[in-house]
């Protein structure tokens, strides 16, 4: 039987967290920590920075599908626009990085 809040990953229970994007539940490892840093979103690619956090698949369509849901404004609990600025640069450099070819 399966504990609620962990998925079975690699034989270990793991704690799951929900994309704000797509809102698919995964293991917490396979998502990218995001936080709030005054006004804007930021990666938390060590998971240490402090205040609340939202997570989200590591892909521009998840990042696209919650600025068009405005999630960021709900899982952040703000009223006013958020820059995501940071988080797409971070993304488009993970997929440049992880297309290239060895030499």
């Amino acid at each position: 039987m399966r504990q609620h809040g962990s998925l079975e990953y690699g034989g270990h229970a793991a704690p799951q967290r929900t994309c704000v994007g797509c809102r698919v539940r995964t293991a917490k490892s396979e998502l990218l920590r995001l936080v709030r840093v005054e006004d804007q979103v930021i990666p938390d690619l060590r998971g240490r920075l402090s205040g609340r956090g939202a997570s989200l698949h590591p892909s521009m369509s998840c990042l696209e599908l919650a600025e068009r849901r405005r999630a960021f404004l709900r899982a952040f609990r703000v009223p006013g626009p958020l820059d995501v600025s940071r988080v797409r640069a971070h993304l488009e450099e993970e997929n440049h990085m992880s297309c290239r070819t060895p030499s």
